[in-house]
Formats: C-alpha cells, structure tokens, sequence
C-alpha cells in the first residue's frame, strides 16, 4: 500500500467526521433557539429545562421539528400540554391529566413527581417519543424515559393515549379533570393531533415551574 497516498485519505475522513458532528451540534443549537422563540407563550423556567433536556439528549433525537412541553405547575383545568412546532414558531396548548399518584386528594393540581413503578404518579424528566400502537385506550404512543427522574417509564408503561376523563367537558361538571395512572392523558377529540405532531424520534419534556 502508498502509505503516502492512504495518510490523506484518513485525515480527510476524521476531517468529515469531525465536521458532520459540528454540523449535529449546530443544528442542536439552532433547534434550542428555535425553541424559545417558537415556545414564547410557556412559561419560562421550563421552557429553559426543555431546551436544555433537547441540547443534553440530542443524539437520541431523530427529528427536533416539533417538541412537547408538560407544565405540571399549572391546574389540570387549564391547557398546559404545550406542542411547540419549531419550523413553524408556533405552539398548540391542550389539556392533559396527571397520574393520581401525584395528586391523592384529587384537587386537580400535582402534589409529587414520582418514578416508582406502582406509584400511579407523573414523572418529571425527557422522553423520547416511541411507536404507536393500539392499545386498551386505542391509539397510543409508547414512551422511553432519558432521564434518572423517569427511567422507569417502560417498565411503568407511561404512554401518551387518550381518555374520556381529559376531555374539556370534565371541567364544568368538577373543576378538573380525571387523573391516570401515570400516562400523559388526553381528550379523544385531540389524540390524533397529538400522535400525528408528536411522532416517533421527538422530546417530551414534562416538569413544572411552580411548586404547589
């Protein structure tokens, strides 16, 4: 072998390399930006935690168009599943509940984080977006937890689906909606909107700004 020639080829090819992961940090950091102008209307503190849990857990990503943020401060009764399109620089804000392990008393505001399998409680943390499937709620998306605060989400079987109890109708007849056992619920009227903008390779990030 041209030991003369093959040299080049390996520096040109560790130059490609060291070039393709800039252009990943980079388009990391664009999403970042992106994100906190498309995510304007969240409330700052956890728009600042999503867009750190979106640079820290970048290369599990496999798409940052569009990210969901979970403000878990704020009452069930009120719209807080915040789906932030970073292309468009926009958000769409749903109502979701929170799992009855964190709200005991049913008040309709999240008491406690929990990861403990059998807790029936939300978690705070990343996720990343799994497949769909069809379960006992119907259509549904499966979730892997990122952080240590939810890493027992696949063994916990937290998903994203749909339930009668998180549709906006609860609100008028008691103030809030119904808890989970742990999944981020929604109403059935936004499921669709929610499993279609929010697919596979993209981050849920859930936690809360305010302390109850």
């Amino acid at each position: 072998m041209d030991m003369h020639r093959a040299l080049p080829r390996r520096t040109l090819l560790t130059g490609a390399l060291a070039l393709a992961a800039g252009a990943s940090g980079a388009a990391v950091a664009r999403s970042g930006g992106g994100l906190a102008a498309a995510a304007a209307s969240v409330d700052p503190i956890l728009r600042e935690r999503a867009m750190a849990a979106l640079a820290r857990h970048g290369h599990a990503l496999w798409s940052r168009d569009v990210v969901g943020i979970v403000d878990f401060g704020l009452p069930s009764a009120t719209p807080r599943f915040h789906l932030v399109d970073i292309l468009a620089g926009t958000t769409t804000t749903l109502l979701v509940a929170h799992g009855r392990g964190s709200d005991p008393e049913h008040t309709g505001m999240l008491q406690t984080f929990s990861n403990v399998e059998g807790s029936q409680a939300s978690s705070e943390g990343a996720y990343l977006i799994g497949e769909p499937y069809v379960g006992i709620h119907g259509a549904s998306r499966r979730l892997a937890g990122l952080d240590p605060t939810n890493d027992q989400a696949e063994p916990r079987a937290i998903v994203i689906h749909a339930a009668w109890y998180a549709a906006a109708d609860m609100i008028p007849r008691q103030g809030r909606l119904g808890r989970s056992d742990g999944c981020f619920a929604v109403s059935e009227a936004d499921i669709g909107q929610v499993l279609a903008r929010l697919g596979r390779g993209r981050l849920l990030y859930a936690g809360r700004s305010r302390v109850a």
